[in-house]
């Protein structure tokens, strides 16, 4: 009578603990799994910011440093030589805020043209039907796969003639070409949402524009008062070396307005990104 009397009341209990057990085994490994990817994510954001790290550390250290046989992750005796050498511009004989100013105004009239005729064509694709319209959309994706290096002989014959070299303007109209195809791509169905969109396609315009190289060189090839950034940091390439402080000191500074004008938008460019994958 004992045992039967005991079988009924201990079953619910080891039910509801083995229950228990389960729930604790899937919390467990909820939270491995979790604490995994947060290790991979941690481990990702200090391989990808590694560069960055050393690029600013080399900036402040001294000529003696760089070709140390052992490396060191800090500079044993920090220097702002380089960051002077570069605003100074001795290398070229123009301060660094000259180029600065040529890469700004550049930039900033390139990401205005560009969006603004990117708007009007997104709304023309969006609302109005016509013929060959969806040609037109695949044709915008062709051009943006041909590389651009194909084209820099074409445009400088052309430029020429138009005495557009040795220009900002020129430049500029190179730059916006180039960003029309993927901004009007990006603006075509989110003509009823244009803020969000139309900061991803500001983004994307704005770092072609900030940091092109090819086209800034050779239409810029003999005015230097008018050349930008990125051709005023391989200046400090020489025939006999490079100098890697100046170098990467100028890479920093290269760095901050694009830094800062992703701190200030990246919030509306998550959101747009985000809707164009959802939408197109």
């Amino acid at each position: 009578m004992t045992t039967l009397s005991s079988s009924p009341s201990s079953s619910p209990v080891s039910a509801g603990s083995a229950r228990s057990v389960r729930r604790r085994r899937r919390l467990l490994t909820r939270r491995a799994r979790r604490a995994g990817l947060n290790l991979l994510g941690v481990l990702v954001a200090l391989i990808t910011l590694f560069p960055i790290f050393w690029m600013v550390s080399t900036a402040f250290k001294p000529s003696s440093e760089w070709y140390s046989l052992t490396p060191h992750p800090l500079p044993s005796h920090p220097t702002l030589g380089n960051f002077r050498a570069v605003l100074d511009g001795s290398v070229i004989g123009l301060p660094y805020w000259n180029f600065l100013k040529n890469s700004l105004f550049v930039t900033v009239v390139s990401v205005a043209v560009s969006s603004l005729v990117a708007l009007l064509a997104a709304i023309a694709l969006a609302r109005f039907r016509f013929r060959f319209r969806a040609i037109y959309l695949i044709m915008l994706l062709i051009v943006q796969m041909l590389p651009q290096q194909a084209l820099v002989i074409a445009l400088y014959i052309d430029f020429r003639s138009l005495n557009l070299l040795d220009s900002l303007v020129g430049l500029i109209l190179v730059y916006t070409a180039f960003a029309l195809p993927v901004t009007i791509w990006m603006l075509r169905n989110f003509v009823a949402a244009v803020p969000r969109e139309l900061v991803a396609t500001s983004v994307f315009a704005f770092v072609f524009a900030y940091n092109e190289f090819i086209f800034a060189l050779t239409f810029l090839g003999t005015d230097t008062a008018k050349f930008t950034l990125p051709i005023y940091v391989q200046y400090f390439y020489g025939r006999n070396g490079a100098n890697w402080g100046a170098i990467m000191a100028a890479s920093t500074l290269f760095t901050i307005p694009v830094l800062a004008f992703f701190l200030l938008v990246q919030r509306r460019l998550s959101a747009g990104l985000v809707a164009g994958a959802v939408k197109g």
